[in-house]
């Protein structure tokens, strides 16, 4: 019973008991042949059975999207909006929500399936293809998306994992058909992972499955078993192609320039004697040019002193036995042919310039021309 303040003694009927009752009359009044009678409670089991009701009708109104999900509500199974996260309402029994995960990163298998409990099996099927060059091999490959439009993944595609394995599958011989094998093998992976990616969305754009491709991930890329060793030989024998390549250029790096940087040595050093013997001749010709002037204005002087200087530089340098004018008439003259008959030794050539020590080089710019040191 409610409280009524005009009535202290809350005599007044309760509204909602009279509702119900209203209620209970004019079902009967429907049924006048009393079949539902049975089935009506009556008293305060009346409104327990319409709060039970009531809580069920609210229970199938209220429904929570999670924070990475979306929900697409269907009204007679065709999809009339989309919700974001959070709690919503529908109406009971008309409408119903699926609720797919927008943020969950779905995973296909092309060329290889995973069991339950972790081991890898090939498909062959969809793992040997075809390349540009006419090699077959085994690829195997994941491919990872995101749903972009939940109405368009739900209801435009009908096996939307198996349609982007097929998918995914079509692009990759595509690209894959286009490509040489040593690029499949080696340094070409990369294009062929973004080539596929590329096409399979526009596939999969033209289907409308509204989802968007996130990565092509390549995990095995081999030749057949069949041929496997004869492929490990030719990838062994490129490897080591590239070693050989690798160290002849480093090589040529380290020689070369050492080989300039000697080479600019050796001419500066060139330059700098020929410079040197250049000022030395010239000096001589200037003394000699001096001297010449002086034997011209005294030449019985000049030439003594010559002969005296020449002598100097050519008796010390020889066997000599000194006689006496009176001795030597006495002395038989004696020829050593055995001595004459013998080859003079061929004096040592000259030493290259390049071969020369710093030491050695102005030891030679030291040494007298042929124009004699001729003091005035």
């Amino acid at each position: 019973m409610a409280w009524d303040p005009q009535d202290p003694w809350s005599r007044k009927k309760d509204p909602l008991e009279e509702a119900l009752k209203q209620a209970q009359s004019q079902m009967k009044n429907l049924f006048p042949s009393g079949g539902l009678k049975g089935l009506l409670p009556s008293g305060g089991t009346v409104n327990l059975v319409i709060a039970a009701l009531f809580v069920l009708a609210v229970w199938q109104s209220v429904f929570i999207i999670a924070p990475d999900e979306e929900g697409v509500v269907k009204r007679f199974g065709e999809p009339v909006r989309t919700v974001e996260p959070g709690p919503h309402f529908k109406i009971p029994l008309v409408e119903s929500v699926l609720q797919p995960k927008v943020a969950k990163l779905h995973r296909v298998e092309v060329g290889f399936r995973t069991n339950l409990q972790g081991r890898q099996q090939t498909v062959p099927q969809e793992a040997l293809m075809l390349t540009g060059d006419m090699n077959i091999l085994k690829i195997e490959f994941i491919v990872q998306y995101k749903i972009k439009e939940s109405s368009d993944y739900l209801f435009n595609v009908a096996d939307i994992h198996e349609t982007i394995g097929k998918a995914a599958e079509a692009a990759m011989r595509e690209v894959v058909g286009k490509s040489k094998i040593d690029e499949a093998l080696t340094t070409g992976k990369a294009e062929i992972q973004q080539g596929t990616l590329v096409l399979l969305q526009s596939i999969l754009d033209e289907y409308h499955a509204g989802v968007q491709v996130a990565a092509v991930q390549l995990q095995d890329v081999d030749p057949p078993e069949a041929v496997a060793a004869a492929f490990k030989d030719v990838t062994n024998a490129k490897e080591d192609r590239e070693k050989l390549i690798n160290q002849a250029q480093g090589y040529r790096n380290d020689i070369i320039p050492k080989a300039k940087g000697e080479a600019a040595q050796q001419v500066n050093r060139a330059k700098g004697f020929a410079q040197a013997r250049l000022n030395r001749a010239q000096g001589e010709t200037n003394r000699f040019l001096a001297t010449l002037k002086e034997y011209q204005q005294a030449k019985d002087v000049i030439s003594k002193r010559i002969y005296i200087e020449t002598m100097e530089e050519i008796l010390p340098n020889m066997e000599k036995v000194i006689i006496d004018g009176k001795a030597g008439e006495r002395v038989l003259p004696y020829l050593p042919l055995d001595r004459l008959s013998k080859s003079t030794p061929a004096p040592k050539p000259p030493r290259p310039l390049d071969e020369m020590t710093e030491e050695e080089l102005h030891a030679e710019l030291a040494k007298p021309s042929d124009l004699r040191s001729l003091r005035p």
